[in-house]
C-alpha cells in the first residue's frame, strides 16, 4: 500500500495535505454525513490520523484494469 499521508503524523483542519481529499467544507459534510476518513473530535478541534486517512484512501482506490477482459 502507498502512503499518501505520514503514518505516524496527526493533521488538523487547515493543514495544506487535508486538501488531498477536498476542502474543509467537503470534510465537513462528509462528517456529518458519516463518510469519509474516520476523525477525532476533541472539543472543537478536528484532528485526523494518518495511518486512518491512508487506510480511508486505499478503501476507495480505483484500479480501472481491474474491470478490463481482453
Amino acid at each position: 500500500m502507498t502512503s499518501l499521508f505520514d503514518q505516524n503524523r496527526n493533521y488538523v483542519l487547515g493543514d495544506a495535505e487535508l486538501e488531498l481529499l477536498g476542502d474543509r467544507d467537503k470534510l465537513a459534510q462528509w462528517r456529518h454525513k458519516g463518510l469519509g476518513p474516520a476523525f477525532y473530535r476533541l472539543g472543537r478541534k478536528i484532528i485526523y490520523r494518518g495511518a486512518d486517512l491512508n487506510a480511508w484512501a486505499e478503501a476507495n482506490k480505483v484500479d480501472p484494469s481491474k474491470g478490463r477482459q481482453d
